[in-house]
């Protein structure tokens, strides 16, 4: 495994916004891949109409009120086009960090509501679990600069929907997609909500066992209803867990079960993935549709086969992910 160059992802967003593409969006997990930040705003001068924005980054490992300078930045270069997408994050990004995500929801809400304050020009003084601010301020950021939540537990979905102006479903349990969506809207109560869906997408063998490694660590993440209805035990939590410390994702691929996989992606070959996709998130109310783009040696294809071309009402805008992560090389 290798992690994904700075140059290459440039050279990918640059593809994606000439094949039409809404958002790029980049991994943040900690010391396993590139800075998203630096990334960014390489992107930043290579571009001029995608939206850029880390998919996620959290207020663990980062200072909000640091984040909130870093999106105020790249959101100036980009001729505001930058937004932020924000979580609790997940063992990638803070194990090797030695990291303890505390008090979640808390946290992630407290993060939200100083950047939002920072963002308007406020003068931001607060205290939360695992940061601070004090007299506070920004005065070079956009006021409206999306927050966009991500979260796989009903409680921090619902918060998103209540708190930020959009939400990114990542690998969800597909059959309480629309459940999750649901979730948010009607915690929203009206207001208008973002919402971003990501599933994998298996045409051959190899994306097939991409698909896997991808499980591996959200198959961990994931909240106890959804363990138990795939029929997860401890003890495969456990030895997952083990294998993905050992070596990552790819260590711990074959640990992913065969009659887990229709629960969080599609297979099949690109028109019936595509088709899929399409149905799924116009019935689930999905806004746009998130490419996971994991193999460099297969971007180029996959953001070519994926671009937006469907014009029919209710079909999303299929947007662009460029995952700034671990590949196979």
């Amino acid at each position: 495994m290798a992690k994904a160059p700075v140059g290459e992802i440039v050279e990918l967003a640059v593809l994606a916004e000439q094949m039409g593409y809404d958002r790029c969006w980049l991994f943040d997990e900690g010391v396993m891949t590139r800075d998203v930040f630096v990334t960014l705003a390489a992107i930043a001068e290579r571009t001029s109409t995608i939206k850029i924005g880390p998919g996620i980054t959290n207020p663990y490992v980062r200072h909000p009120g640091a984040t909130a300078a870093a999106i105020a930045s790249i959101d100036e270069l980009s001729d505001g086009r930058a937004f932020i997408g924000v979580g609790a994050g997940g063992g990638l990004a803070l194990g090797p960090l030695a990291v303890e995500r505390t008090r979640p929801l808390q946290v992630v809400a407290d993060a939200v509501t100083a950047m939002r304050g920072l963002f308007a020009g406020d003068t931001v003084t607060m205290t939360s679990e695992t940061f601070a601010l004090n007299n506070a301020r920004l005065e070079y950021a956009r006021p409206d600069i999306e927050i966009i939540m991500a979260g796989r537990g009903p409680r921090m979905t619902s918060l998103g929907g209540r708190i930020s102006d959009g939400f990114y479903l990542s690998y969800p349990y597909l059959p309480a997609l629309a459940d999750q969506v649901k979730m948010i809207r009607d915690a929203a109560a009206g207001e208008k909500r973002h919402i971003a869906w990501s599933t994998g997408i298996a045409r051959n063998e190899h994306e097939l066992q991409q698909m896997r490694a991808q499980l591996t660590f959200r198959l961990v993440d994931s909240p106890p209803v959804v363990r138990e209805a795939l029929g997860i035990s401890d003890d495969q939590r456990d030895a997952l867990r083990s294998a993905l410390a050992d070596g990552g994702p790819p260590s711990a691929a074959h640990l992913v079960q065969e009659e887990w996989l229709n629960s969080f992606g599609f297979i099949g070959d690109t028109e019936t993935c595509r088709q899929t996709i399409s149905e799924t998130a116009s019935q689930c109310g999905v806004t746009d549709f998130i490419v996971p783009v994991q193999d460099l040696d297969r971007a180029e294809e996959l953001i070519t086969a994926c671009a937006p071309g469907c014009n029919s009402v209710g079909c999303p805008r299929l947007t662009r992910s460029t995952h700034n992560q671990l590949v196979d090389v």
